[in-house]
This record gives C-alpha cells, sequence and structure tokens, in this order.
C-alpha cells in the first residue's frame, strides 16, 4: 500500500506526477510514480543509493532531457502545464524550477557574475538592475554577510559550504517557484551542513523544495513530507512524522529503523 498523499487539498498542490515511468534505454528506472506535491513545504526523497531518487527529480525540470536514450511515459503537471508536451518551452521551465546539485559548481567566475548568470542569460543587461538581482539573491541564500566586500573575487576561492549556498544564491536569482536540491549537504561538514538547513527552513516561506538526501535525520529535521523509494517505485509518501514514527508500509518501517539499506 502506498500513501499517495491524496489528502492534500487541490489548490495548495504545485506539482502533481501521474503514472510516471522513465526509462534509460531499455533499462526502467522508475515505476508508475504517482505524487503530488504542496506548495511552499519541504519534500524529502529518501531511500538506498540507485533506487531512483535523483532520477525522480530531474524528471522535474527535464534535466534528464540531456541524457542520450531516456524516454518518460506519463505526466508531470506543474502549476496545472503538462511539461512534457511537445511544444514546452524547457528554458522557461528550468527558470521556474532551480536545481542546485550534490557537488557544489560554481563557474571559474567571479561571485557576482555566478549570480548575474541566469538574469543575463534572461535578457538583463541593466547593471543596476543586476546589482540588486545579486544583493537579494546572496542575502537570500544566507551569504551576502561574507562575500559582499569580494563580489569581484573568484567564486572558486569560497569554502564547499560558502560555494553550495552561492549555487544555491544562482538558482534564487532568476526567481524560481521551485528549488530541486539533489543532496546539498552530503559533501559539507557539520556547521556548513547546518547553515544549509537553516537556509532550507527559511526559503519554504516563498519557495517549494523538493531534496533527495541519504542523511533521514535531515529529513526529519528539515521537511513536511516524506517520499521513500526502493528500486524505482514510490513504496510510501506522507507527512514526515507519520513516515518516521508510524509509517504504512513494512518495506519503509526496516529502511528508517537500519534494518537495510
Amino acid at each position: 500500500m502506498v500513501d499517495t498523499g491524496k489528502k492534500t487539498d487541490r489548490k495548495d498542490v504545485i506539482v502533481e506526477v501521474k503514472d510516471l515511468n522513465f526509462y534509460y534505454d531499455n533499462v526502467q528506472a522508475l515505476f508508475d510514480i504517482s505524487m503530488d506535491i504542496p506548495v511552499r513545504q519541504v519534500t524529502a526523497l529518501i531511500g538506498p543509493s540507485g533506487c531512483g531518487k535523483s532520477t525522480f527529480l530531474r524528471t522535474l525540470n527535464r534535466m534528464n532531457d540531456i541524457i542520450h536514450g531516456t524516454r518518460v511515459t506519463g505526466t508531470v503537471i506543474v502549476d496545472g502545464e503538462d511539461i512534457y508536451k511537445s511544444n514546452m518551452d524547457v528554458v522557461s521551465l528550468r527558470k521556474k524550477i532551480g536545481m542546485v546539485f550534490q557537488k557544489s559548481n560554481p563557474f571559474p567566475k567571479s561571485i557576482f557574475d555566478n549570480v548575474a548568470y541566469g538574469p543575463r542569460i534572461h535578457g538583463i543587461k541593466d547593471k543596476m538592475k543586476l546589482t540588486e538581482i545579486v544583493e537579494r539573491s546572496l542575502k537570500r541564500a544566507a551569504i551576502w554577510e561574507e562575500v559582499k566586500d569580494r563580489l569581484d573575487k573568484n567564486a572558486l576561492d569560497l569554502s564547499g559550504g560558502q560555494q553550495q549556498r552561492l549555487c544555491i544564491a544562482r538558482a534564487l536569482a532568476v526567481d524560481p517557484e521551485i528549488l530541486l536540491l539533489d543532496e546539498p549537504a552530503s559533501a559539507l561538514d557539520p556547521k556548513s551542513t547546518a547553515h544549509i538547513e537553516d537556509l532550507i527552513l527559511e526559503l519554504k516561506k516563498d519557495f517549494t523544495i523538493i531534496i533527495v538526501t541519504h542523511n533521514m535525520q535531515q529529513a526529519g529535521r528539515i521537511s513536511d513530507l516524506t517520499a521513500f523509494f526502493f528500486e524505482g517505485k514510490l513504496i510510501e509518501f506522507g507527512k514526515t512524522k507519520q513516515i518516521f514514527t508510524n509509517p504504512v508500509n513494512k518495506q519503509t518501517e526496516d529502511y528508517i529503523t537500519g534494518r537495510f539499506g
């Protein structure tokens, strides 16, 4: 039995996934995934390595499209629009749905140019406007005070935790509605991880956040809902407190309690 979160009020749903299947060439990686993701909450995706969490995350902004031989069936509706329709503007989709990867990947440019990159791509050239966007985004990503006096310095000189917050600022600079975070703290020390977790809790006031994490304690600390994946299938999806304290599925309980995974 899968708890698919159907109790969510429809008007509060921003992402609707229905009967989603995903294939790498002839290998099926996701099987009949259906779930409704609510607006301005944190949804955590958990499960053992190779269970399909990151693949699923990347179906939500079509990042898998860049991999040769991939195929999708089913529907993903974002804000009422089928993102896999043939005339979908993928550039505008990725503006609406920002992504931050497991390994921080700042461009080998200045801190300012990293954050201004997206707005420039989308046509903003005015230096004053770009300066406003960069400052606002860095403040939202809780890194402004650390970098405001060295915006012209190379972003690669920042610490790992700072680089990851810079990447979050870069994603925020184009005003997305949804943030996809693929294990954003897995390579960070405990202090930097705490910074990222605090930031996520702050950002959910304005953004819908979907995060892949191997760290179940982290999922418990920061998420409102948790989805447990296993071997490409969604085993259980519900409120985080319920998933962690009273899961419906025995397999979920076994994973949460460390019996496998």
